[in-house]
Parts: structure tokens; C-alpha cells; sequence
């Protein structure tokens, strides 16, 4: 009888030993950095998914942002070598290759220095959980870019004060290790009505827009993104034609080019890109390795 109560009493310890586990949640994934060069993060496991095929483009393929392709490439530079860096906003217009060109710069740095140099994108709708993203990156034996896309907020969005809060570093200090790159179309990140509707309801209007404003400043350098001219579109789709070995009279390929621009009602590196798919599907090429 005293065994029976025993074995009652232990079986009740072992299925509340299983409830605190499943309201604890899974483990914490063991995130092994030698698995790829690109990660995305996965905060509900905390785990850093390894890509093995990362979609990017060749660097060499960018064209049109010769000075702001410099600028990042030589502050990824540093900071793969150990220097230095600073945190890099890269705003403007839609579809000029802002994500494509750290993505680039990134691989080319890493495969020049021969460094370690990781990329670990984290979705937009994750930023609030950055403070527990660093504290997994200021142990990783190696560099690493944290890296959001198209990066912007709501009016009733609080998650920028995550940001901002890895951004000044807090008491602890951002990890010398960890640099963030950030892509948006807005160069202050908020909407502009955000800032009106806080200028006119706060007791302190001008304190009250300067700390989302401030958000930017936080940045050491923003690289802006215009819209592309004729020229620099057509030198585009030049770049891509001759790269993959999509063999075209010049003058056919620009008339196609522009007509494919005038159906889309822009001229930028995305259309240009995805007029050179079209392309090369017609003419039943794949877009693989250069030629």
C-alpha cells in the first residue's frame, strides 16, 4: 500500500515535470555556424537557419551605385578584418538592388579575406526579439551582419524600440562582432503621418517625433538609392545579357528592354532583371553560371 502512494506521487512529479516542458516551449536549437555562410533567424526556436544556396547575384553585376557599392564594400571590408564598422541604412527607391548589394558585398568580402564572415537575416516581423538575437551572436567565434529587409514600421508598431535599442547598444554595448544593414524605402523608417500624429497629441511635440526620428541617426551611414536613368537601366540589362551569354543584337535588346520598361511603368535594376528572365526564357536559356 505505502509503494502504491509512491508510485502515484511519482507519476503525478513526472506529468507536471511534462507540463512545465510543454509551457517552457522546444530547447533552444544548437546553432552550428560552420553549416553556411547566410542564416535567417527562427526566434521561436532560436535557432539560425542555415542557407546553402543564398539567392544573390555576382557584385560585379550591380551597376548604377558605383559610389554607395563602394562605400558599403569598404565598411564591410573593415569590419570583416576586424575594424571598426559602422551600422548602415540603405534607403530609396524600389527595386535598385539595396538587398541585392549587401548580399553581394557580403560574398565577396567573405571569399576575398578568406574570414568567416556570416549573414543573418531577420524578418521585419521579428525585429522585437533583436536584443535576444545578440546575445547568441556576441558569442559566435567570428564576424557577423545582421540584416533586415525592407525595413519600416506602423503607427501603432513599438517593435522600433527593439531596434533602437540595439542600435545604441544599452548598457552592455552592441557586440564589437555585430554590425546591423537595414533596407527601406523610407530614410526615416516611420511614415511621415506617424510623426504628425505624435507632433500634434504630445505635451512635447518636438520630443516626441525626435526620438522615431532619431531612429535614422542611430545609423552611422546612410547610402541613398535613386531612381535610374535610361542609361544606367539599359547598362543594366547589357550587364546581365553579357554575363549570362544571352547573345542579342544591341540594338534589338534595347528596343526589347525599353518596351518591357514602358509596360511596367519603371526603369530599375528589378525590372531590368526580370526582363533579362523573360529573355533568356524565350530563347530557352538557363540563367545558371556565367559564360
Amino acid at each position: 500500500m505505502h509503494e502504491s502512494k509512491i508510485d502515484i506521487l511519482i507519476n503525478e512529479m513526472q506529468k507536471l515535470s511534462a507540463a512545465l516542458d510543454r509551457l517552457a516551449g522546444p530547447a533552444a536549437a544548437i546553432n552550428d555556424w560552420t553549416a553556411a555562410e547566410c542564416f535567417v533567424w527562427a526566434p521561436a526556436t532560436r535557432h539560425l537557419q542555415p542557407v546553402t544556396r543564398p539567392n544573390r547575384i555576382d557584385l560585379a553585376l550591380i551597376t548604377g551605385v558605383d559610389h554607395v557599392r563602394d562605400i558599403l564594400f569598404e565598411n564591410t571590408l573593415r569590419f570583416a578584418e576586424g575594424y571598426p564598422a559602422n551600422n548602415v541604412l540603405l534607403w530609396g527607391a524600389r527595386g535598385m538592388g539595396k538587398s541585392s548589394l549587401v548580399k553581394a558585398v557580403h560574398a565577396k568580402v567573405a571569399r576575398e579575406t578568406g574570414s568567416e564572415l556570416k549573414l543573418v537575416e531577420v524578418h521585419r516581423e521579428d525585429i522585437s526579439t533583436l536584443p535576444v538575437l545578440m546575445e547568441i551572436l556576441k558569442a559566435a567565434p567570428m564576424s557577423v551582419i545582421v540584416f533586415c529587409d525592407d525595413l519600416s514600421f506602423d503607427h501603432d508598431d513599438t517593435s522600433y524600440k527593439s531596434l533602437k535599442a540595439v542600435l545604441d547598444g544599452g548598457v552592455e554595448g552592441r557586440p564589437a562582432n555585430v554590425v546591423l544593414y537595414a533596407t527601406s524605402n523610407r530614410r526615416h523608417l516611420l511614415p511621415r503621418n506617424m510623426m504628425e500624429n505624435e507632433q500634434s497629441t504630445a505635451i512635447n511635440p518636438s520630443e516626441a517625433v525626435e526620438e522615431k526620428v532619431s531612429l535614422s541617426d542611430r545609423f552611422g551611414l546612410w547610402l541613398g538609392f535613386h531612381k535610374c536613368s535610361q542609361d544606367d537601366y539599359l547598362a543594366m540589362v547589357e550587364g546581365y545579357a553579357r554575363y549570362y551569354g544571352l547573345s542579342v543584337e544591341r540594338e534589338a535588346l534595347h528596343a526589347d528592354a525599353l518596351e518591357w520598361a514602358t509596360t511596367r511603368g519603371s526603369r530599375s535594376g528589378r525590372v531590368a532583371w526580370q526582363f533579362i528572365q523573360d529573355l533568356a526564357g524565350r530563347l530557352r536559356r538557363p540563367l545558371g553560371e556565367p559564360v
